[in-house]
């Protein structure tokens, strides 16, 4: 199902002010330089996250209204890169907080995308995510694990990974692959089944 429509709603710092949650939501996380930016606006069909060269630099937690071709209607939320950023220690801790806030007590998210370096899929940071993501997650909501960079990987090593992560999507913003796939999995996830 494609997306016809998406618009930016509101960056907020933490769940205090952020969108009331009247819709289901994507939450969309990552280690900081992971491709996330790039992921969401192939995704989307549209350039809504700002790309940079310095990791780590979506700071507030970002909310996007999207339409899909049926006038399905969900809410995408880019969270703020984690395990990078050239802050304080103290900045960091807030950050943190707030993230750690956001994501174990926003009830109305639907999906965790976790998303994950193919080039480096076992990092710790990465693993205490997923083991995070697994302890706070609520019987209604589900995780998604996206590896992105897959095309600068062999196809030997992407097997391998593949057979570690069996139920995980390989993209390459690069190269346009593996975006329909993650797309349809996401609106499966929330929508079911579209004819």
């Amino acid at each position: 199902m494609k997306i016809k429509n998406v618009k930016f709603i509101k960056s907020a710092q933490s769940i205090k002010d952020s969108i009331e949650p009247n819709f289901n939501e994507v939450a969309f996380m990552g280690r900081s330089n992971v491709g996330k930016s790039s992921f969401l606006n192939s995704l989307t069909n549209q350039k809504i996250a700002k790309i940079s060269a310095t990791p780590g630099k979506t700071k507030l937690i970002n909310f996007f209204e999207v339409i899909y071709e049926n006038d399905a209607k969900t809410i995408f939320v880019d969270l703020p890169g984690f395990g990078y950023a050239k802050v304080s220690k103290k900045e960091k801790s807030n950050w943190e907080a707030n993230l750690n806030n956001f994501i174990s007590n926003r009830f109305n998210i639907k999906l965790f995308v976790h998303l994950r370096d193919a080039r480096h899929p076992n990092l710790e940071i990465d693993n205490q995510v997923e083991e995070y993501l697994n302890y706070i997650k609520k019987a209604d909501q589900q995780i998604l694990t996206i590896f992105t960079k897959s095309d600068k990987l062999k196809q030997n090593e992407l097997a391998k990974i593949k057979k570690e992560y069996p139920n995980s999507i390989f993209i390459s913003n690069l190269k346009n692959r593996g975006i329909k796939e993650a797309n349809n999995e996401i609106y499966k996830i929330l929508f079911g089944e579209f004819k």
